[in-house]
């Protein structure tokens, strides 16, 4: 398995790390079963792919093999603002290359200098994506990597800009939606809910985002101004 060195993984501020912890712990009561988790938002600078990141780092620190999928092809951006180089120098194959090509695909995802962190990055953002999630390799591509791991997170594009995260859900066991707190509208949240449910995807719970101390319980006034709060948590 080739691997990628990730150089810019920054220590998080003891409040979001705490949360970060809970919204795992909260995970691990969900059973077995569920594997395929869905991390999106409604619309863009939400916070997503910096709680999948997280939340990814710690279940493989817990000692969980975990896989984070790259499933935005429209905009990633997760490649550089992580620093991430894969360690013979050669070009990454990521997502929409795997997708495109026949590579097989117990080979594609890689190994990362994070013990049980593995990680199938987007390399190239395309324009034809709608394409290669609705092929049956998309499909094949989700089952395989339930199987090689514990958990797989996908990082999806926001579900209010495009149709890519709704497929996407179709194929996951569960969605944790985060919400810019004061920014996005209750209407906003509620359609969002409303698509990750028609497209047969449990929500398994909220990340509220960017909790004002005002806004927050006790946990924030004791621990910091801002951070990241998970409720819910059943599934259907």
């Amino acid at each position: 398995m080739r691997k990628i060195k990730i150089e810019n993984m920054p220590e998080l501020p003891y409040a979001i790390e705490e949360s970060i912890s809970r919204l795992r712990v909260n995970i691990s009561f969900l059973g077995n079963d569920v594997k395929k988790i869905l991390i999106i938002s409604a619309m863009e600078n939400e916070g997503k792919s910096y709680v999948a990141v997280n939340l990814w780092r710690q279940l493989a620190a817990a000692g969980m093999p975990t896989l984070l999928l790259d499933g935005d092809m429209r905009k990633s951006m997760l490649v550089k603002r992580y620093g991430m180089k894969a360690e013979d120098g050669k070009k990454m194959e990521g997502f929409s290359h795997v997708l495109a090509s026949s590579t097989p695909i117990k080979n594609a995802p890689y190994a990362t200098n994070l013990e049980n962190a593995y990680i199938l990055p987007n390399t190239e953002n395309l324009i034809n994506r709608g394409i290669l999630l609705e092929s049956k390799r998309f499909q094949e591509m989700m089952d395989t990597m339930s199987e090689q791991f514990r958990y797989v997170l996908v990082d999806a594009p926001p579900l209010a800009l495009v149709s890519d995260g709704e497929k996407i859900a179709s194929m996951c066991d569960g969605a944790i939606l985060v919400v810019h707190s004061g920014e996005t509208s209750k209407k906003l949240v509620k359609n969002s809910i409303q698509q990750i449910e028609r497209a047969g995807c449990p929500l398994l719970g909220v990340v509220l985002n960017f909790v004002e101390t005002s806004k927050s319980g006790s946990y924030y006034r004791a621990y910091g101004k801002k951070g990241y709060y998970y409720y819910g948590g059943s599934t259907k």
